[in-house]
């Protein structure tokens, strides 16, 4: 069972930005609407529980949720830009910071697949989170195909520890492998 905040630091402050060799990361926004609801594709979504958005309007919704989320100490939800020219790449966070045991996700555009953008901004939060959370391991689940993003929990010494089968929201099943990853 999960302990709630009480148990925990104060809650913590969702930091403006977080800087990497070639990212920055910032606070989920609904300023950032269409960028995300341009690539937030079905190519990229093909392997996640999330629905690919049939208009901005959803994403909207889903943007306001998540600043609403970030406010109260319950997530650390993120949009990922490139640190040189502000391209939007991405999102992702960590998921139930008030909890012993948070959950990270990442996705990336399409046209920056490969390039190892959510290893170095799931580094980042990592690191975030090791200096501003208390928690016992971070999870980190992922459809078991997906040999990409397995990569990154594997890159911070993460540990399968199940298996198990979900629905994702366009009704099929996936397959997941849940990591913990401890603290260094």
């Amino acid at each position: 069972m999960d302990m709630k905040k009480e148990n925990f630091k104060e809650k913590v402050d969702i930091p403006t930005e977080l800087l990497t060799e070639r990212l920055l990361l910032r606070p989920t926004s609904v300023k950032y609407s269409k960028e995300v609801f341009d690539h937030f594709t079905d190519e990229v979504t093909v392997l996640m529980l999330p629905s690919t958005p049939k208009e901005e309007s959803e994403t909207i919704e889903y943007l306001k949720s998540a600043e609403e989320k970030n406010k109260n100490g319950e997530n650390y939800e993120i949009l990922i830009f490139l640190k040189d020219t502000d391209e939007f790449i991405g999102g992702g966070g960590i998921n139930h910071i008030d909890t012993e045991t948070p959950e990270l996700g990442i996705w990336v555009k399409k046209q920056a697949h490969g390039k190892h953008y959510g290893r170095e901004a799931i580094t980042a939060l990592k690191e975030w989170a090791d200096q501003n959370l208390q928690y016992q391991y971070l999870k980190y689940p992922v459809e078991i195909s997906n040999v990409p993003s397995r990569k990154i929990p594997e890159s911070l010494g993460g540990k399968v520890v199940k298996e198990y089968d979900v629905q994702n929201q366009n009704g099929l099943t996936q397959h997941l492998v849940e990591y913990q990853i401890f603290k260094k």
